[in-house]
């Protein structure tokens, strides 16, 4: 765990919307729990532009049961996700290529055999929120998590994000053609509004057209502590 008591809290931000994330609707009973390589090759065939966005990124796909990041069902081979209509296709794109994006409205993807039928999109402006998680960062599976933690802190502060209060979570490989992809979580706390956004926005480390280095709002780092315990 990081930790740090600075505190110059900053009012009166009002949030950009040069980027955001456009949210489909979508008909798909199941997914494969690990879907990252097949979500982005569907995508990436279909939108190639995204992987030279430099604000795009692809949100993988989560069931309630793990809606908040800290749970999702067990870790096992072909383990499926079971999702609600009210689940959601996300992508964060810059709005000048949020028409190019619609154009999946009517589209069924093949996920790994498993037919996801894209309907109508909504907009949705980024948080001013003090406390993002990334469910996946690109992590060396060779730090522990004090190393991890300390690598990050750098990271953030190269890009002008200056973090308080930093906690790790859960590891996880992701399974690709070339090789396993390792990742843990990742909550930042304590960020001012104009950080909070840029970190939403520019993301950190490697793989945003899978699923990694994708910050969302969350409820607090007190409330997965308790949880942890």
């Amino acid at each position: 765990m990081f930790w740090s008591d600075e505190d110059d809290k900053k009012k009166g931000f009002a949030i950009p919307d040069d980027v955001v994330d456009l949210a489909f609707r979508i008909n798909c009973p199941t997914l494969p729990l690990d879907h990252a390589h097949a979500l982005s090759a569907s995508l990436l065939e279909s939108l190639p532009w995204l992987k030279d966005e430099e604000y795009a990124a692809i949100h993988l796909i989560h069931g309630a049961a793990s809606g908040n990041g800290w749970f999702r069902p067990e870790d096992v081979k072909n383990e499926l996700l079971h999702l609600s209509k009210r689940t959601r296709m996300r992508l964060r794109l810059p709005r000048h290529r949020l028409d190019d994006a619609r154009e999946l409205s009517g589209k069924t993807l093949d996920i790994a055999g498993h037919p996801l039928e894209l309907g109508k999109s909504e907009v949705y402006l980024l948080s001013s929120l003090s406390t993002l998680f990334a469910r996946y960062i690109v992590a060396d599976e060779d730090q522990d998590e004090t190393q991890f933690l300390e690598e990050t802190a750098r990271s953030l502060k190269s890009m002008g994000v200056s973090p308080r209060k930093l906690l790790g979570g859960i590891t996880h490989a992701m399974d690709f053609p070339g090789g396993a992809v390792f990742t843990r979580s990742l909550m930042v706390a304590e960020l001012e509004p104009e950080q909070s956004v840029r970190l939403q926005q520019t993301g950190l480390g490697e793989g945003r057209t899978f699923g990694c280095g994708i910050f969302l709002p969350h409820k607090g780092i007190k409330a997965v502590k308790e949880e942890n315990e």
